[in-house]
């Protein structure tokens, strides 16, 4: 056979060789196939920062006692009273009739002294024009109703992703609100598969649909911790 063709040959099924090898991995880069990719989450809380607070009022009609000292003028009372005078003027007179005579005269001038003498005080308190005058401070209440201002709530206006928002809550909430909490990815576990191999790895990014593997290991570029499986 011409020596020039059998090299020609050798140098076709070396290629060929090659090629099949590094279709299969033999040779040249080596992956895994991603099977699984499972986020890893955290909750956390979503704070926005305040920007403005307004307080919210409501006014109501409250009713209040005042009370306070006042000076007035008293009417001292009457010499027997206003009204003792006939009392006191029926005693006298019964006193002064009954000094009078004997037996039954004795009986009746203390009759008639006792309606003498209450006839007579009588009419000394109705002409009477009233006692002594005085200032005196008494305690004077009465009820007034004053308007009462209250703060019910707060208006307040946040930024949150560049974004400005307003809401109404019952307290100040101060430089930043709470506005509820969310799920954070900080990572993914990761099944891999490489002919006959399994495994699992948790990254920090989301890997694509292969991993680079040298010597036998899968290659990352971020912080990863892998196990082996099967």
């Amino acid at each position: 056979m011409n020596n020039k063709l059998v090299v020609a040959l050798v140098a076709i099924l070396g290629t060929g060789a090659a090629i099949g090898a590094y279709r299969t991995g033999l040779i040249g880069p080596q992956y895994a196939q991603v099977v699984r990719a499972d986020p890893i989450t955290v909750t956390e809380p979503i704070y926005a920062d305040v920007t403005d607070v307004v307080p919210i009022t409501q006014t109501t009609d409250v009713p209040q006692q005042v009370c306070n000292n006042q000076t007035v003028q008293v009417r001292q009372p009457e010499r027997f009273g206003n009204k003792d005078g006939t009392i006191a003027g029926a005693l006298i007179g019964g006193l002064v009739g009954n000094q009078v005579g004997g037996g039954d005269g004795r009986k009746l001038a203390t009759v008639a002294g006792v309606v003498g003498g209450a006839y007579a005080g009588r009419e000394v308190d109705r002409r009477h024009q009233g006692g002594r005058v005085t200032n005196e401070t008494q305690r004077v209440c009465r009820t007034e109703t004053r308007q009462k201002s209250t703060t019910v709530g707060y208006e307040v206006q946040y930024q949150l992703d560049g974004r400005m928002l307003s809401k109404r809550v019952s307290k100040n909430p101060g430089d930043q609100i709470l506005l509820g909490e969310r799920e954070r990815v900080i990572g993914y576990d990761v099944d891999w598969q490489y002919r006959d191999r399994t495994g699992t790895l948790r990254m920090d990014t989301k890997p694509g649909e292969k991993l680079l593997m040298k010597d036998g290991a899968i290659v990352v570029t971020d912080s990863a911790a892998g196990t082996k499986r099967g």
